[in-house]
């Protein structure tokens, strides 16, 4: 906006409070949770005016008009609407619109989505496409331009390759608020000249940098990435990364996603050191349509934050006046106050963290779960639906781990680390016979597949992974594989492996599980191989058959398909695979599948 178009909003914000004209809506004798004091204040009531508070005070009767729609708090809470510091909509499987569905009634209405899943497959061009759809939401979408597309050059075949130009380009469109996560930690303090690029137009541009700084070493490494201009981190898992962030400078958030559950340990920075609250954030990551519906979104990691053991006042600031700060915009949202965005959730119960109505820019969007307004269509064009190149029809021959001689090896596999993003580097003993190294399902040794399907060439690598279980001939594949988005295939048998990666190309991308040759588990998401243009409830259905056919596989792990779509993920620690080849990511560098030959 202009300054005319504000200083007509705040003519108009002033009139009402004075009394001179109507509010178009007031909210009466509720419990104020007023973040900016940390207090609650009990029978209080709120003017709106269009999307703005007008008036906040303990009457608000001098606003009330004949035409005013009136809402009796009768008591309850009243809350700011919750802020996701740091999120993918592509995670969700969702288009924006259809995360929009699925968040408002749990009571977000402001997100922070940096869109490096779509930007990894189309470039700038997806990017241009999140935010073109976030502009026209009825809740606040701001747009982080990623940083690391591809996250690790000569790691991994992206689709698309971004860097300081097309950095400086978006810093200048509406909706870009900062500049997304640099995973590229490595190529920080080992002074990589585009990451430094990018994070100088930012910094010039005078945008938020988020960080992601995915390893446990807090030495000399971690201070090079500080010293780089990170001012956000989501990727500490533990209690002393949370403090290493704070001291340094950087706003600890903390994460509690489907798959992340990263707040109970940090948590206790707070909790347990004391240290001030005021620069912890509360986000989400990755969350699918199947968490969002049945479990919610930034409420739920509140939740979890009072459960163990947070002060509910402390937990709601994490999630709003925090979160604010942080991106510049307390003049716009973060608290319930005058001047601001009228977004505000009613409530019953702070420690349940669930909206019982949901006001979003002054409308009423959500009441107990139900979402009232009418959405936008945002269409898609036909590119945007076309991303899966295979050059022919996979065979149970192309997943063979070949050997050079037959004997006895020892294989370098990934270890998954349930509810967590980093995987260790185990080592196991193999034999290969007839020239080739079997998967050992009685030893959980599966076979891990990376088919690339951006360019056509079909090129398949094939490894080792250890921790999903499987016990039945089986296999799931999905084209949700961070971030490079190639096609990742796990399988106790190579014909189900096969199948799996046959039945994603002809839908176009998605999820799916094959058992004994039968498809039992599908959601099909053929925007950018990424996202669905169903609602959020059809898409969390289909994700629920996803994770129901790995368990009838044996699979009891929590949320399995993420676990699965971070393990071409060459920037998080220990091992990766990608479409190059199996990656020490402690090292960066490529190693072999199998390796210290011995004669039989």
């Amino acid at each position: 906006m202009n300054s005319e178009q504000y200083a007509k909003i705040t003519r108009e914000l002033v009139d009402v409070a004075m009394g001179r004209n109507p509010a178009d809506l007031v909210i009466r004798k509720g419990r104020w949770v007023c973040v900016q004091s940390g207090e609650i204040l009990p029978g209080t009531d709120i003017a709106v005016k269009g999307e703005w508070i007008a008036y906040v005070g303990a009457d608000a009767s001098h606003t009330i008009g004949q035409n005013t729609q009136v809402i009796e708090a009768g008591g309850r809470y009243m809350l700011p609407g919750l802020l996701d510091g740091h999120m993918h909509v592509e995670s969700g499987m969702l288009t924006v619109t259809e995360f929009v569905r699925a968040v408002l009634p749990h009571g977000t209405t402001a997100m922070f989505v940096d869109p490096h899943e779509i930007a990894n497959v189309f470039g700038l061009d997806g990017v241009r496409l999140m935010v073109d759809e976030a502009a026209v939401q009825p809740m606040h979408v701001w747009v982080q331009m990623p940083s690391c597309v591809p996250s690790a050059p000569g790691l991994e075949t992206p689709g698309a390759s971004l860097g300081a130009e097309e950095v400086a380009q978006a810093m200048g469109w509406p909706g870009i608020i900062g500049l997304g996560e640099v995973m590229n930690f490595p190529g920080v303090y080992f002074g990589d000249e585009k990451m430094h690029a990018e994070m100088g137009e930012a910094r010039r541009a005078g945008k938020v940098i988020g960080g992601h700084y995915a390893s446990p070493d807090l030495g000399l490494p971690f201070h090079g990435y500080v010293a780089g201009g990170a001012q956000d981190d989501h990727e500490g898992t533990r209690l002393e990364d949370a403090v290493a962030r704070l001291r340094q400078g950087m706003k600890p958030m903390l994460r509690l996603g489907s798959a992340w559950h990263d707040v109970a340990a940090q948590i206790k920075a707070v909790t347990e050191l004391g240290l001030d609250p005021h620069r912890f954030i509360l986000c989400t990551d990755d969350s699918h349509s199947e968490t969002l519906i049945s479990e919610g979104h930034v409420n739920r990691a509140v939740r979890e934050a009072i459960a163990q053991g947070l002060a509910p006042m402390t937990a709601i600031q994490m999630a709003t006046i925090n979160t604010a700060e942080h991106f510049g915009l307390t003049n716009d949202m973060g608290m319930i106050a005058a001047g601001r965005y009228a977004d505000i959730l009613l409530m019953s119960d702070l420690p349940g963290m669930k909206a019982e109505l949901v006001i979003a820019k002054g409308r009423v969007a959500a009441e107990n779960g139900r979402f009232l307004l009418e959405l936008p269509a945002f269409p898609y064009p036909d590119w945007a639906v076309n991303s899966v190149h295979l050059p022919r029809p996979l065979t149970a021959e192309d997943f063979r781990l070949v050997a050079a001689a037959d004997g006895s090896y020892t294989a370098n596999v990934i270890g998954v680390i349930e509810n967590q993003a980093p995987t260790r580097h185990l080592r196991f003993p193999v034999q290969a016979r007839q020239g080739e190294i079997a998967m050992d399902a009685a030893r959980d040794l599966l076979k891990i597949a990376v088919v690339e399907r951006h360019t056509g060439t079909g090129r398949v690598v094939t490894g080792l992974v250890h921790g999903f279980g499987l016990n039945v001939p089986c296999a799931i594949a999905t084209t949700v594989a961070h971030d490079s988005h190639q096609m990742i295939v796990v399988g106790s048998s190579e014909a189900d492996m096969a199948q799996a990666a046959n039945a994603l190309a002809k839908a176009g991308g998605g999820q799916v599980v094959v058992r004994q040759g039968q498809v039992i588990g599908q959601v099909e998401l053929p925007i950018a191989g990424l996202m669905s243009n169903e609602r959020a409830d059809a898409v969390a259905r289909k994700a629920a058959t996803v994770l129901e056919g790995l368990k009838a596989c044996g699979c009891m792990l929590n949320n399995a398909n993420m676990q699965l779509s971070l393990l071409a993920l060459v920037v998080i620690p220990e091992l990766r695979i990608s479409d190059l080849g199996l990656v020490d990511v402690t090292k960066f560098e490529f190693i072999p599948v199998v390796e210290e030959q011995r004669q039989s």
